[in-house]
């Protein structure tokens, strides 16, 4: 059977400048190098998702998103339509411009972010039914969303796709509160530490600060959590048990876009029928090799890359 990720979020275009040091508040800090990049957490995630289904599996990938009528909004459809994407509910906003993201990268890979949104503002509850309303078998497909489009949008496709039998995977990205109705309506939630920590007062720093996290996601309704650690892996907790997942070990270059990386992948692998430890360990491998280069969508591998890696051990088990 084959099966559908819907990304459903941003797509911005990343104008970056990699230096030694970020700088501080009321800081200027010369020297660098410039990049402009295709970019947004939908947008990374979409095009993450269908490298990593494209030739290995039946998967198949849509986006739901505006862009502007501009020229970044032309080179953006341009790119996802040579993704594979399918784009038939990526609308062209004739009002605002496409979003846009300053990103700062420094010699240690660390990043700072600052979005204006344009186009993205404007992703609308009718755009979402629309592309829910396809002809989407609802046990064949994942939803993937985050959180750089309007709060109610993102809110309306929870429920309804919950509604409808799919399965919901959110990164809560960029961090904010949402209300527990919702969070009851989600497959999986995917924050990173700081992420963890807005949701539940809990700073994570270890397995045992992510498992009490995670447990406080599971009180609020949310049957499956992972904690996102950077170079440790991924925290994985369910109904069944949990486990930290670690992942392959990689000299970092730019950090940007791996949390993309890392949700695209896991949703490409929940889709296959993959069962959760396996699909964060899926996930860990390919934003391990994001991490080792330049740029956001730049930087997303492809199927045989992340195939090629060796077995990673979750638990017990190997999983390849």
């Amino acid at each position: 059977m084959s099966s559908v990720v819907c990304v459903i979020g941003s797509s911005n275009t990343d104008m970056v400048i990699k230096g030694n040091k970020l700088p501080a508040p009321g800081e200027t800090v010369i020297g660098g190098t410039f990049l402009m990049n295709p970019g947004g957490k939908g947008a990374n995630q979409a095009v993450a998702a269908a490298r990593l289904a494209n030739g290995a599996s039946a998967t198949t990938v849509t986006f739901v998103a505006n862009v502007g009528n501009d020229i970044f909004g032309r080179q953006a459809l341009q790119q996802f339509e040579r993704e594979g994407i399918q784009t038939d509910f990526v609308t062209t906003d004739a009002d605002e411009p496409s979003g846009v993201a300053l990103i700062g990268v420094d010699s240690q890979g660390e990043n700072c972010i600052m979005v204006a949104s344009g186009a993205n503002a404007r992703l609308g509850q009718a755009q979402v039914a629309q592309a829910l309303a396809v002809e989407m078998d609802a046990n064949a497909t994942v939803i993937l969303l985050q959180l750089e489009t309007p709060i109610p949008t993102v809110e309306y496709a929870i429920r309804q796709s919950h509604e409808r039998g799919m399965r919901v995977v959110l990164n809560p990205a960029p961090a904010q509160l949402l209300d527990s109705s919702v969070l009851a309506c989600l497959h999986v939630i995917t924050p990173n530490e700081t992420e963890a920590e807005l949701l539940t007062g809990v700073r994570v720093t270890d397995e045992t600060t992510a498992q009490q996290a995670a447990q406080r996601l599971h009180e609020a309704g949310v049957p499956n959590v992972v904690i996102t650690l950077g170079a440790r892996g991924a925290y994985l907790s369910t109904p069944s048990g949990a486990s930290l997942i670690a992942a392959p070990p990689v000299t970092a270059l730019d950090t940007t876009a791996a949390g993309d990386c890392f949700n695209g992948a896991l949703a490409v692998a929940i889709a296959e029928g993959r069962h959760l430890p396996e699909a964060v360990a899926f996930a860990c491998k390919a934003a391990s090799i994001s991490v080792t280069r330049m740029g956001a969508q730049a930087s997303l591998p492809h199927r045989h890359e992340v195939d090629a890696l060796p077995l990673v051990t979750v638990g017990p088990f190997l999983y390849s």
